[in-house]
């Protein structure tokens, strides 16, 4: 039997990187495996099923990626653009083929990590704002926050996941 991969941050990587932004991006690795491990092989019904109203996990995928986009855009001392509204207006939507969605994701965690390493060396204490009022943060805080963000819709996509794939496979066995 082969052993477990241990999580991101228990493989002894990153060592070069300060230990919050360290955090972040082990967070964001072990979110991204977990979202290919658990919902990579999902049908596109699957991916878009809403069992008991609760959000899809197509909706939970788009929102991790489009989310760590924007926070990350605050942390940079950036306001969002049009583009980043259009895409957070359109996270509920499920139109797109799931081969399309895994891969914007997969391309926004690529880009994070380029994006918090170049935040290296700036001070974690230093003010930011976010969002249309401007809410007073903390570059520092902004980053812890895109960790536990992403961890909670993740854990969110696998919950899903795990009722769909019941459901799915109730209904196979009743078949």
């Amino acid at each position: 039997m082969v052993e477990p991969q241990p999580e991101p941050w228990l493989r002894g990587t990153l060592n070069e990187v300060p230990v919050v932004h360290r955090a972040v991006l082990h967070a964001l690795e072990l979110a991204e495996e977990d979202l290919s491990r658990w919902c990579g092989a999902l049908t596109a019904s699957e991916l878009n099923a809403r069992p008991a109203g609760v959000p899809s996990v197509a909706f939970q995928i788009r929102h991790v990626a489009r989310s760590i986009d924007r926070l990350l855009t605050y942390a940079e001392n950036q306001q969002l653009n049009e583009e980043q509204f259009k895409a957070l207006r359109s996270e509920m939507d499920g139109n797109e083929p799931p081969e399309e969605m895994l891969a914007e994701a997969r391309a926004k965690f690529v880009d994070a990590a380029r994006r918090i390493l170049a935040l290296v060396g700036e001070d974690l204490e230093t003010p930011r704002t976010v969002g249309r009022q401007r809410r007073p943060t903390r570059l520092g805080a902004l980053l812890v926050h895109i960790a536990d963000h992403t961890q909670r819709h993740v854990g969110q996509a696998i919950t899903t996941t795990k009722i769909v794939r019941g459901s799915t496979e109730r209904s196979r066995v009743a078949e």
